[in-house]
C-alpha cells in the first residue's frame, strides 16, 4: 500500500495558504489511531496541473474569492469524476461569506445547479472510523460569534456515483485543526477526530 498524503489545491484566484499546520496535525492524528502509512510531507499542487489525478485526497480553502479558470475547472470535474475526493473548507464559516458564496456559485458551474446538497447527519462519513451520532461536531470558532453566529449542523456535498467526491464544509475545520500537534493533549477530546473519519472515508468509500 502507498503512503497516504495530503495535497493543497493551489488555485488562481484568492487565497489558498490557510491554516498552516493543519496537515501535519491531521497526518500526525492519522499516524496515532489508524494503520493507514503516511507520507508526513505535505504537498502544494496546482490546480491546473495534471498532479492532481495522481492525489487520493484533496484540500482547498480560502477566505476570498473562488474562481476557478476554465482549465482548473476541467481539472477538479474530470477529477472528482473519476473517484477523487475533496474536502472544501470555509474558512469564513459563513454562508452568505464571499468564500461561500462564490465557492457554492463555482460548483453549479463546474457540476449543474443544485449538485451541492446537505448531506444527512447519519450518513456513513459521520461513523467510518470515529462515531459522531449528531452528525459533524461543532467548532469553538463557530461559538466565539466570529462569521455568521450560527452552528452550522449539517455539511455539504457533491456526490458521484453513490459517494462523496466534494465534501464542503462552513465550519471551519482547517482553523480548529490549526495548531501544533504536540498540544493536543490539552484537549479534553482530540478534535481532529474528524478529520480522521474524512480521510479513512476517501480512502475507503
Amino acid at each position: 500500500m502507498k503512503p497516504f498524503f495530503f495535497t493543497r489545491l493551489q488555485y488562481t484566484s484568492g487565497n489558498w495558504d490557510t491554516d498552516q499546520r493543519m496537515p501535519s496535525n491531521l497526518l500526525h492524528s492519522l499516524v496515532e489511531y489508524t494503520t493507514v502509512p503516511i507520507d508526513e510531507k505535505e504537498k502544494v499542487v496546482q490546480l491546473n496541473s495534471n498532479e492532481i489525478f495522481k492525489s487520493p485526497f484533496c484540500y482547498l480553502s480560502g477566505h476570498k474569492l473562488v474562481e476557478f479558470s476554465s482549465q482548473e475547472r476541467d481539472h477538479f470535474r474530470r477529477y472528482v469524476q473519476n473517484g477523487g475526493f475533496v474536502f472544501v473548507d470555509d474558512c469564513n464559516h459563513d454562508i452568505d461569506g464571499l468564500f461561500a458564496k462564490s465557492f457554492e456559485q463555482e460548483m453549479e458551474r463546474t457540476f449543474g445547479a443544485k449538485a451541492l446538497k446537505k448531506i444527512p447527519n447519519n450518513h456513513p462519513i459521520y461513523n467510518c472510523f470515529f462515531k459522531f451520532e449528531d452528525g459533524p461536531p461543532t467548532t469553538t470558532f463557530e461559538l466565539n460569534g466570529w462569521g455568521d453566529d450560527l452552528v452550522h449542523d449539517y455539511l455539504k456535498a457533491v456526490i458521484i456515483n453513490g459517494r462523496i467526491g466534494v465534501l464542503y464544509s462552513n465550519k471551519d475545520y482547517g482553523c480548529e485543526w490549526d495548531y501544533d500537534f504536540r498540544n493536543k493533549r490539552f484537549l479534553a477530546v482530540d478534535n481532529t477526530r474528524f478529520g480522521v473519519n474524512i480521510v479513512m472515508y476517501a480512502l475507503t468509500a
